[in-house]
């Protein structure tokens, strides 16, 4: 832990404290000197180092009328971390717009940059996005540790036994599509970086196509889109067929032309890994065709696909024994075996110093896993919708995200409130 548990609450910002009504605009040679003011250096050094603390995977810099607002999002939650008087907010987004390369002068418009920030000799990468609101620019700070997503092996992510088989032998495969799926801040990239980093060796070319690049990984070609001059994913793709490629990552389908190149990328004799923003693994089967790419061509390139979410799990300092009847358990969907052999904790709503409160601590994923046997394929190419994909995956033995999520607070890692705050039923 970094000693800056109270270092914001002593930062003197020099301002008073109090509102003024009103505030004449300053210039650009006063933003930039003020920026570079001890305090405010200060500051915003103390809100990174102690988001890094907290475990924060975001930091959200909010302009209100009279505050300035300083929310973190650890473990999925956001919450207030700490208000500072709204003078304050032009100087502090002037000293992150410096740090990040951003135009200080430029206010009318969002822009986005990239921090990398050290602590305690470990390289942090921020991803900065600002934005203008009324009250002035809103800044968003994407925390992202380079070296875990470096030592982040599959066997970390959660994963069951058979599922991480089934995984195992997607991304192992000659060539065919594996699909990670889920929505923003799933986990998504961990997956994807942890198995391209698993087939990284000699005699392995892998190729990414990102936007942007999370993590720059040795041994990896990597590929930064820009739509704005013409690098798309699609363009990328192209160039990538053309490199010799064994693996093709591409971070994001996102229209017809990236979907239908990567498709036929995976036919050629290429693993494609990709993500897409679907709710379910079924239903990225129907997602693929709604774009505009082919069923058949759907059916035949596709291998696996990965959904996933990520769920809190509990703190182990605070946790409590959960007291269900077996017919409540049972309503949750668990078999007696499963109500004689789970463990079966609560969150505390207290919480405790280590989970700072919340009864958590700490995240895993939960996975659906889909593999396409010849009925699935075939139920495709007779246009099946994603419910009847669904029901005959189920009967195939798909475990669904609830199912995998049950697992979990079985083991006594999770409770029943996160598994319905995150899954439905």
């Amino acid at each position: 832990m970094f000693p800056v548990k109270k270092l914001l609450d002593e930062i003197d910002l020099g301002v008073d404290v109090q509102a003024e009504e009103e505030q004449k605009e300053p210039s650009i040679e006063e933003l930039s000197k003020e920026a570079q003011d001890s305090p405010v250096v200060r500051a915003v050094n103390a809100i990174i180092a102690e988001a890094i603390n907290l475990g924060a995977s975001d930091i959200h810099i909010e302009p209100m009328e009279k505050e300035l607002k300083i929310r973190f999002r650890v473990d999925g939650i956001l919450r207030t971390y700490k208000s500072w008087p709204a003078h304050i907010k032009d100087a502090i987004a002037a000293r992150i717009k410096i740090l990040a390369n951003l135009d200080i002068s430029e206010k009318r418009l969002p822009q986005d940059g990239r921090i990398r920030f050290r602590v305690n000799n470990r390289k942090y990468d921020l991803r900065v996005s600002t934005l203008p609101t009324v009250y002035g620019e809103k800044i968003v700070m994407r925390l992202q540790d380079a070296e875990s997503y470096l030592n982040v092996k599959l066997e970390d992510l959660g994963f069951e036994e058979d599922d991480l088989k089934l995984v195992r032998e997607a991304i192992y495969s000659p060539w065919g599509m594996v699909l990670v799926t889920g929505p923003t801040g799933s986990g998504k990239t961990t997956t994807l970086y942890s198995a391209i980093v698993e087939r990284n060796t000699d005699d392995v070319n892998i190729m990414t196509a990102e936007d942007p690049v999370e993590v720059s990984i040795p041994g990896i070609n990597q590929v930064h889109v820009k739509e704005e001059i013409g690098l798309t994913f699609a363009t990328a793709l192209r160039a990538f067929l053309r490199q010799d490629p064994d693996i093709i990552l591409v971070g994001e389908i996102r229209d017809r032309e990236t979907a239908e190149i990567a498709v036929k990328a995976a036919l050629t004799g290429h693993l494609v890994f990709s993500t897409l923003h679907t709710n379910d693994a079924p239903s990225t089967i129907t997602r693929l065709v709604d774009i505009g790419v082919d069923k058949f061509l759907v059916s035949t390139a596709v291998h696996t696909i990965i959904a996933q979410r990520l769920i809190r799990k509990l703190c182990n300092n605070c946790k409590e024994p959960a007291e269900f009847p077996p017919e409540v358990l049972k309503t949750f969907g668990f078999s007696d075996e499963d109500i004689q052999t789970g463990q079966f904790f609560v969150h505390n709503p207290k919480g405790c110093d280590k989970c700072n409160g919340t009864g958590y601590k700490g995240r895993t994923a939960v996975h659906e896993i889909l593999r396409l046997d010849e009925n699935i394929r075939k139920s495709i190419n007779e246009g099946k919708t994603a419910d009847d994909l669904r029901e005959m995956a189920i009967k195939a033995g798909m475990r669904t995200l609830y199912k995998d999520g049950l697992i979990k607070m079985k083991k006594g890692i999770t409770d029943i409130a996160e598994i319905e705050r995150v899954l439905m039923k």
